[in-house]
């Protein structure tokens, strides 16, 4: 079986989408029966597209029966993300609309992404399957670490706090200069840019906090997604402030690489995550904690044991058959629908058939 994977988001790296993108390609290398085509490589017997663009309208004519969507990106992704966002909410719902109903399978990476599938009005089938989280990939390293704080230029004994996303107002990015304000002794850093350039929410109001942030914050930039295991194992903790998401890859790579996670307080989470987390919900709390992870080491431990049962919903192994399971199910049931149309097909003309020698 051939899969014909499809994602734009290598002309945009550096979001999340891009790495759920690579994670997929990297899960389905090596298995018996499949080979995997990407992009414009040649076609496949289903196709699978990570893009919400009219790439995946056009790309996906030809595979009417075998479409499969993941959906990365739901109308209120926009709150935040883009300029104006309030002026094109009816437009990106209706045409998220036609994205999930162009699909015979969506894949809702979260459970909010499943309601907000059906909020849309679209008709397709759902099916609920998590992005994985390669933990050969993403894991502990002593040598990791001595290279990211090389990278970073940070000492050996610097506490350092996290930060992962793109510059922009849904992703707590101002609220991660407040916090370093407040904790003067800790080194914040900060990895992501803006891929999406001038389509990027609040660029002046965010460069101007820059500018006058406190000098214990860098802002790194973007990085490759080859390197992020160094930048993970360099830090101590990760601060995950956004305001709205989905289902995050950047706070579950940073727990596989054995850091405490501190989340926003967000009501997708409760539904998303099977396992305990610590979470806050004001600047002041998030220092609270920052502070509490800075110097109670038993505190500390614990919030690690947090992250590593965070992870374990997310196995590859496990994603990988549900994956496998899909396409066999869509691919036969594609099967069983051509042959049904040439029966029909063949009974349809041995009637005409009939039909004229009774005739004549």
């Amino acid at each position: 079986m051939k899969i014909h994977i499809v994602s734009e988001s290598k002309h945009f790296k550096g979001n999340g989408v891009y790495t759920a993108f690579v994670s997929h390609l990297e899960l389905m290398q090596g298995i018996d029966g499949v080979e995997v085509v990407v992009n414009n490589e040649g076609h496949g017997d289903i196709f699978h597209c990570h893009s919400w663009s009219p790439l995946f309208f056009l790309k996906g004519l030809r595979y009417k029966g075998r479409r499969i969507h993941t959906v990365h990106v739901i109308p209120e992704s926009i709150i935040g993300s883009l300029p104006m966002w309030h002026f094109f909410m009816p437009l990106v719902k209706w045409y998220f609309r036609k994205v999930y109903s162009f699909a015979d399978v969506c894949i809702a990476i979260s459970p909010r992404v499943e309601e907000a599938i059906r909020e849309t009005g679209a008709k397709t089938e759902i099916v609920r399957i998590s992005n994985p989280i390669s933990t050969e990939k993403w894991n502990s390293s002593i040598e990791c670490r001595k290279k990211g704080r090389a990278m970073f230029g940070i000492g050996a004994d610097e506490f350092v706090v996290l930060g992962v996303g793109q510059l922009m107002g849904r992703k707590g990015v101002e609220d991660f200069i407040e916090i370093a304000r407040e904790i003067p002794e800790a080194k914040f850093i900060w990895v992501g840019g803006r891929p999406f350039k001038a389509m990027t929410e609040g660029i002046a109001r965010i460069d101007k906090q820059i500018e006058l942030a406190p000098s214990n914050v860098t802002f790194f930039g973007m990085i490759d997604l080859e390197l992020m295991p160094n930048a993970y194992n360099a830090a101590d903790i990760m601060l995950f402030l956004s305001y709205q998401e989905n289902s995050p890859l950047a706070p579950m790579e940073a727990a596989a690489c054995g850091l405490p996670v501190v989340f926003r307080d967000l009501p997708e989470y409760k539904t998303l995550y099977e396992h305990s987390y610590i979470k806050g919900t004001d600047n002041e709390e998030f220092s609270s904690i920052v502070r509490q992870l800075m110097n109670d080491r038993t505190f500390f431990r614990d919030a690690v044991t947090l992250s590593a049962n965070l992870i374990k919903q997310f196995d590859s192994n496990a994603i990988r058959k549900k994956l496998l399971f899909l396409y066999e199910q869509l691919y036969e049931r594609y099967q069983a629908h051509l042959h049904f149309k040439h029966l029909k097909a063949r009974i349809s003309h041995l009637e005409i058939k009939k039909y004229f020698h009774n005739l004549f």
